[in-house]
């Protein structure tokens, strides 16, 4: 195992890590322990170059900072990437060995779900360290965090409802998701039981079959869902999906989403705001998650109660957000990150 530092402005502490006899190469970075220990999930991924790996794990780690700040957590901001694609290169070996990279970091880092993990990887990671979250078994096991999240982006499309259209009731509205993975598709579930005519798209054409299927969806090409009439999109994939060119061809009246680092730009919330779309902030958003994570961190008896108490109040944080940003009329992205910032300042001495 070769484990090597990695010098990145404006975080803690970032790491390579390689691991050649067993197909392991990937990063974590530690963007913050201001609040706590940093905490974000482990997602692979078969990126086109090192560099965009060790790039997604920046953004992402400074995303976690201030989820869980927003989230009102003790805990800090960090992601770990892998280089790979989970369907063909995943083992219980190289799950194994990444373990051993969260155990080398001795606490200052813990892992959990994201994209192309499941509870099972979460266990074999857990053979090696304690510092792992997201498990299925155990006296604090929060097991597959989706569900949860879904839950909050949900809510999240129910505040920019009340904003937008005078009601935070779905009848009658059409929302678009890209993504059906596991939040996309809890989140598909939770939008088709409260009424909402669907638009999907995404690369597994099966899932879309599916959702067609379960959701009555309308599911159109991955290329095209960002010019799709409907009142508000949801994005549940990659991040950085809305941006310059994207932008443009919105045909939305907000955004509401669970993919992570949305936008490509801190400009591109301005140019939504200026397009008179109402958007969400992602790391609010889409904080269920880590709430749901947390009660294993942290050790929580009453998880249930926990995560209830957690997401009311996040959801009303975004009322708040949006509230304000109208008020001050500004983007709900500036307002967003000035709260976190308040939240961190005091810290700061």
């Amino acid at each position: 195992m070769e484990i090597h530092p990695i010098d990145a402005p404006g975080h803690e502490r970032v790491v390579e890590f390689k691991d050649t006899a067993h197909g392991l190469l990937g990063y974590v970075a530690i963007h913050s322990t201001q609040l706590g220990p940093a905490a974000g999930g482990v997602r692979m991924r078969p990126y086109g170059h090192p560099t965009e790996a060790l790039n997604d794990a920046l953004r992402l780690s400074r995303g976690m900072t201030f989820k869980n700040a927003a989230a009102d957590l003790p805990l800090g901001g960090g992601k770990a990437v892998i280089i790979g694609d989970p369907a063909a290169e995943k083992s219980p070996e190289l799950m194994k060995a990444f373990g051993r990279v969260v155990q080398h970091l001795d606490g200052q880092y813990w892992t959990a779900e994201d994209m192309g993990m499941t509870p099972a990887d979460m266990a074999h990671i857990g053979s090696e360290t304690r510092y792992v979250a997201g498990l299925a078994e155990g006296d604090f096991a929060s097991g597959d965090p989706s569900p949860i999240t879904a839950r909050g982006i949900f809510n999240a499309i129910r505040v920019v409802a009340r904003h937008r259209f005078g009601t935070a009731g779905l009848k009658g509205k059409t929302v678009s998701v890209q993504g059906l993975g596991n939040v996309g598709w809890h989140l598909c579930h939770l939008l088709h039981e409260g009424g909402a005519e669907l638009v999907v798209a995404d690369i597994d054409r099966q899932q879309c079959a599916r959702a067609a299927d379960q959701f009555s969806a309308k599911v159109v090409e991955t290329d095209t869902i960002y010019s799709a009439e409907a009142d508000i999109f949801a994005p549940c994939a990659i991040g950085g999906i809305l941006n310059e060119t994207s932008i443009p061809l919105l045909k939305v009246s907000a955004v509401a989403g669970g993919a992570n680092n949305q936008l490509a730009t801190d400009a591109d919330a301005q140019r939504l705001h200026d397009c008179g779309i109402l958007y969400a902030p992602d790391f609010v958003a889409n904080g269920g998650g880590i709430i749901n994570v947390a009660t294993e961190i942290l050790q929580v008896a009453e998880r249930q109660a926990f995560v209830d108490l957690r997401l009311q109040a996040l959801e009303l944080t975004m009322d708040r957000i949006l509230t304000r940003a109208q008020a001050e009329t500004v983007s709900p992205h500036e307002v967003a990150e000035s709260i976190v910032q308040e939240v961190l300042r005091p810290q700061a001495a």
